[in-house]
């Protein structure tokens, strides 16, 4: 595999890592900042965060091997590329191909996405554009500069001034190309219409549950990760062999206490939270009904996978059952709507009447 295929690789699994971590924060803060979700805006911020990691791996990977370690040279003259690009030029008659001229683009079009994403997700103008690029840009040059701060004995790549100029030149072109982008979807501010409510959808009902999943495992495995880790710290090659086994088991404990005192404690799951969703009264009392909440969701999920089979067959099931329920009602309420009798609604809309118009509410 090339260098620019590994390059990109890691950018794209360390970007969709980042993306997974943020992904229930992000969609609690797109419901409250613009009311809502769309394609159009996940896509964008998972590519911001795609492409902030590819701003490091194509400019500082690969690292040197020390058996074929050699120091590279700085250029501290500005411009000094137009007389390369002028005597490259002159020998290969080639304007568009020429490998420099095709250096000095690509340094270009490499830091463009940071100016656009500035202004369309950040809503950031072309000042902090400039200003990031430079900084970007400079904190790189410093970087292959000094050796990675020290690791290496002298600078692995050039130190180019005119890639400062480049770089920041990109990100001044990217913030102006953001221009293009209508301006109700540019920026953070809060929409005009984000506390307006919005309808349950289907699609809306299965992100929460999504959200919840990813929730979860997330809160899951960190847990896990801590344990097990003190488990051997404080135990050695004693507890090795077992401390597996008894963080994952104390990760599941942890996820499945948190969303019960969240669930308890609100009558909604975090991915209802997150989508602001919630149920209406029904014919249960509120502690039966935010405890069914528990137990059709998430929460009982995860403790049902981490039984041993066949038990955890039961897992399956539950996950069947609700993603089949989701597509029954249009607003995807589920377990916990059918037997509790109560209907998703917005959390943004008034008090709703829990009467249930089924000839209405079905599919």
């Amino acid at each position: 595999m090339t260098n620019f295929a590994v390059s990109g690789v890691l950018a794209v699994f360390a970007g969709a890592l980042v993306a997974l971590l943020a992904f229930v924060p992000f969609v609690a803060i797109s419901y409250r900042r613009r009311g809502g979700l769309t394609i159009w805006r996940t896509l964008l911020w998972a590519g911001a965060a795609v492409y902030f990691w590819a701003i490091w791996t194509y400019t500082l990977i690969p690292l040197p091997s020390s058996q074929v370690y050699s120091c590279a040279g700085v250029n501290l003259q500005p411009f000094a590329f137009v007389d390369d690009i002028r005597a490259a030029v002159a020998v290969s008659g080639r304007y568009l191909t020429d490998p420099v001229v095709l250096q000095v683009a690509l340094n270009v079009m490499l830091f463009a996405p940071l100016g656009f994403f500035l202004r369309v997700l950040g809503g950031r103008g072309i000042v902090v554009a400039g200003l990031a690029g430079l900084l970007a840009s400079g904190l790189i040059e410093t970087t292959q500069l000094t050796g990675v701060w020290g690791i290496f004995p002298c600078a692995y790549r050039v130190f180019d001034v005119d890639d400062l100029i480049a770089n920041t030149s990109g990100a001044l072109l990217g913030s102006l190309l953001a221009f293009a982008v209508p301006a109700q979807h540019r920026g953070v501010e809060k929409a005009p219409d984000a506390e307006k409510p919005r309808p349950v959808t289907r699609r809306r009902r299965l992100l929460g549950i999504v959200c919840d999943v990813v929730g979860t495992w997330l809160v899951g495995f960190a847990v896990a990760t801590v344990l097990q880790a003190a488990l051997v710290l404080l135990g050695g090659d004693a507890v090795s062999e077992s401390a597996h086994g008894l963080a994952s088991i104390g990760g599941t404990l942890a996820a499945a206490v948190v969303w019960l005192i969240v669930v308890l404690g609100t009558g909604r799951s975090i991915g209802d939270i997150a989508t602001r969703v919630r149920f209406t009264d029904g014919v249960l009392p509120t502690w039966a009904a935010r405890l069914l909440r528990f137990v059709t969701g998430a929460g009982a999920y995860t403790l049902l996978a981490a039984l041993p089979v066949p038990w955890s067959y039961t897992a399956i099931v539950l996950a069947l059952v609700t993603v089949a329920l989701v597509f029954v009602w249009r607003d995807g309420r589920g377990l916990t709507g059918w037997i509790g009798r109560r209907r998703l609604v917005d959390d943004r809309a008034g008090v709703v009447s829990p009467s249930m118009d089924q000839g209405e509410s079905r599919a």
